[in-house]
């Protein structure tokens, strides 16, 4: 019989020993939220010296942005916004932005609802659903035959 374990809480890491530990032309994300099971993605991310993450937009969470070292500036479509260290930013879902590392390169914290997996969707709109159903009819010619009882079970080549 097994027994189920609760949850608890952790210290997940020391964000100033990742930093440290870090060669400073790293770039890029230094440090991510790995658990199972969570329903949060979490990431350091370091930018260099005059480093850019050019205007974007986040269509389906919200981010927490939180600067930890450095500085620079995120720009919206009304404003730009100095980035600190400690000052924490909410960037909407929807809202687009760019960040823009200072002289002395930015380091930063983002935090977000965990992404749904990648999936195939069918159209919405009903003209579009209507016109890739009419091409898959018109390409539709069944199923190729299974080869894999002829496949060479040493090198996978097909056999005549």
């Amino acid at each position: 019989m097994s027994t189920r374990t609760e949850p608890e809480p952790r210290l997940l890491a020391d964000l100033d020993w990742v930093l440290a530990q870090s060669a400073s032309t790293a770039s890029g994300a230094l440090w991510r939220l790995e658990e199972t099971d969570r329903q949060l993605d979490a990431n350091l991310i370091r930018l260099r010296p005059d480093q850019t993450v050019e205007l974007h937009r986040e269509p389906d969470v919200d981010v927490m942005l939180l600067p930890l070292a450095g500085g620079g500036t995120l720009r919206t479509d009304s404003e730009a916004i100095a980035l600190a260290p400690h000052a924490l930013i909410w960037l909407p879902h929807g809202s687009r932005r760019s960040l823009e590392a200072g002289p002395e390169g930015l380091a930063y914290l983002t935090v977000h609802r965990k992404r749904a997996g990648m999936s195939i969707r069918l159209p919405s709109d009903p003209e579009q659903l209507r016109r890739l159903e009419a091409r898959e009819e018109a390409d539709e010619g069944g199923e190729a035959a299974c080869l894999l009882p002829r496949l060479c079970p040493e090198c996978g080549r097909v056999l005549p």
